[in-house]
């Protein structure tokens, strides 16, 4: 049966599919799901559907005379390429049939009454219709107050959509796991571009019917306090997203699906967003985790709970030392499945302590161990523990300037407080190793402006996060109080496009296929030299990508799918320079780690030229 088409009171548009405003009961609502389906085969259906709904039950339902659960209803609408708004549409309609009063069986008594009222009695049985039609369209009315009511407190639950794989956390922010198809705006609007972008291109792949899912897991926001990301989630984004994109265009298959997973800003909802992609590992082929979120605890928990699942990741800002499949981070164990493409700390401050020179330096400590949730700070504390064991770096420390703060106390109150103390040492503060986030350091530089000695010259050396600190920062150029900053991390937007660099080709295409429009959207060049997450985020994505193919290309014939063992072994496989990334060719070594970090680890310099030495640090 086809159904009703167009809208109440107007001309029919066939073209348009079924109306739900037209179902009259629950055989016409079956009826309608079989329409939505398209040409759309039931493994297609169950490949695409969110929660992993087999084929089985799939034919089942769409065969049995009866209403279908919600929850069936809320993973097929998707599968079937309805976007958020057509969803809740079929979703109330689900509810107003669900909330009709079962249909009233024939009048009992004599047939003496019954015959009475058919005959003598005919003004009363209209009187009785009348009132029985008043009942039910009454009983109707509150039946769809109800449903509106519940529909709402559950849209609100769930980050204003009709999806149970977001969660309104906090505050308001959106956690959890979606493809795109929710809403563009669930992470907020600076995420719109990139959404619509995932959504149309997911919508583009299903149905194309030969693909696998990789999933992006990672902190989408900054509107916590707790916040570490400092807004480069947007970038990130955009560049695991490109990634995704340019190897689709290609002649290889099986094509990508993106889910993307946020943990919440300060990563609190991890377990959340884990849980939900360990759910749907076999339903929805997932054979990839990229991404990963930052240094600290939470991460490191997520990794594990993915290992657990024997899920390949592939992180892209994880540089902490230790944090890869060997587990030493935190000494439980190896992490299996676990690579990362990111510069490790050590790799960073051995490179920084190459540039500084054989010169006498008296340095200070300032170091945070935790996170603004209370958690270990893995970053910090690999930081912390570089600046003490580098031989180049532990030699110039001053046992007694050795400054640690808790964040959560007020970084505000205690910083200056830390940096007059440089004053008062004794001894000639100029250096500090600042084992501490990003986020901080623009008021521990206004700090050290404003000490008594400011006018002492004083070079902070730090790690890779404060690539994301504003040049500009007016205690960097303050005429009386000279300031350095160091730190290492890939090389700029400049260096890496320039003559010097032997694959600026792999970053030149990779600058133009981020600028292209990708679905009618846009992402802003700019995003590609406030941070180099864009740049790690492609390189992750790309490394899983590389190694979803070597599967394909080594597996059982043109029809089989990848799956995640065999992606995990490809994937640290990956030698000789296998992945050309963004940042250049690298491969994956045996503990997951980067190789060839030698080659793009690069020293920068913020404010004033390194005091003594020749000002050449870029």
């Amino acid at each position: 049966m086809r159904l009703p088409q167009g809208r109440p009171g107007g001309a029919d548009e066939p073209d348009k599919g079924p109306d739900p405003l037209r179902v009259r009961d629950q055989k016409e609502f079956r009826d309608a799901l079989k329409e939505l389906r398209g040409t759309r085969s039931y493994q297609a259906v169950a490949s695409a559907s969110r929660g992993g709904l087999s084929t089985t039950t799939i034919h089942n339902v769409l065969t049995k005379d009866a209403l279908p659960s919600k929850d069936f209803v809320a993973k097929y609408l998707p599968a079937c390429g309805l976007d958020e708004a057509a969803r809740a549409r079929w979703l109330t309609c689900w509810d107003a049939l669900n909330s009709r009063p079962a249909q009233p069986t024939g009048p009992t008594g004599s047939g003496r009454r019954w015959d009475a009222l058919l005959g003598g009695g005919r003004g009363r049985l209209r009187a009785g219709l009348a009132v029985g039609a008043v009942l039910a369209l009454t009983a109707a009315l509150v039946g769809w107050q109800a449903h509106e009511s519940s529909q709402d407190r559950f849209r609100e639950q769930h980050c204003s959509t009709s999806s149970p794989d977001l969660v309104t956390g906090p505050g308001g922010e959106c956690t959890g796991v979606t493809d795109g198809r929710d809403g563009a705006a669930v992470f907020g609007d600076d995420l719109k571009p990139v959404m619509k972008a995932i959504g149309a291109e997911n919508s583009t792949v299903t149905d194309g019917g030969d693909y696998v899912t990789f999933a992006f897991l990672t902190p989408l926001s900054s509107a916590d306090a707790n916040s570490l990301t400092v807004g480069q989630y947007v970038a990130e984004l955009e560049g695991a997203y490109t990634a995704v994109e340019e190897e689709n265009k290609k002649d290889s298959r099986p094509k990508i699906r993106l889910l993307v997973a946020s943990m919440g800003s300060s990563e609190r909802a991890w377990k959340t967003a884990v849980d939900q992609l360990k759910s749907v590992k076999d339903g929805e082929h997932l054979v990839a985790v990229a991404g990963l979120g930052l240094s600290q605890q939470e991460t490191v928990d997520a990794t594990r709970e993915l290992a657990k699942a024997d899920l390949p990741m592939i992180g892209d800002l994880i540089t902490a030392d230790g944090f890869d499949a060997t587990g030493a981070v935190d000494g439980k164990g190896p992490i299996n499945g676990l690579a990362r493409v990111a510069l490790s700390n050590t790799d960073q401050l051995t490179a920084i302590s190459k540039e500084l020179g054989s010169g006498g330096r008296t340095a200070a400590l300032v170091s945070t161990q935790v996170t603004p949730n209370g958690t270990r700070d893995l970053y910090t504390e690999s930081l912390r523990k570089g600046f003490r064991t580098i031989a180049g770096l532990k030699k110039h420390l001053d046992p007694n300037s050795d400054f640690a703060f808790d964040p959560r106390g007020g970084p505000g109150a205690i910083l200056p407080t830390i940096s007059q103390n440089f004053c008062n040492t004794g001894k000639t503060i100029d250096t500090v190793y600042y084992a501490a986030r990003v986020k901080y350091l623009p008021g521990f530089l206004d700090a050290l402006a404003q000490r008594s000695c400011h006018a002492q010259p004083i070079t902070v050396i730090t790690g890779s996060d404060a690539a994301s600190l504003d040049p500009t920062t007016q205690a960097l150029h303050t005429a009386d109080a000279p300031i350095t900053v160091l730190y290492a991390s890939f090389p700029s937007p400049a260096q890496l496009s320039g003559p010097t660099n032997l694959d600026r080709g792999l970053y030149t295409a990779f600058v133009k296929n981020f600028t292209a429009p990708h679905h009618d959207q846009q992402f802003p060049a700019r995003h590609l030299t406030s941070s180099y997450w864009a740049i790690v985020a492609h390189d992750a994505v790309l490394t899983a990508s590389t190694a979803l193919h070597n599967a394909a290309a080594h597996g059982d014939g043109p029809t089989t799918l990848p799956n995640r063992y065999a992606v995990r072994n490809e994937l640290y496989a990956l030698r000789n320079d296998a992945v050309a990334g963004a940042s250049g060719h690298f491969g994956i070594g045996a503990d997951g780690d980067r190789t060839r970090t030698d080659t793009v680890t690069t020293v920068h310099r913020l404010g004033r030229p390194l005091p003594g030495s020749t000002g050449r640090t870029d």
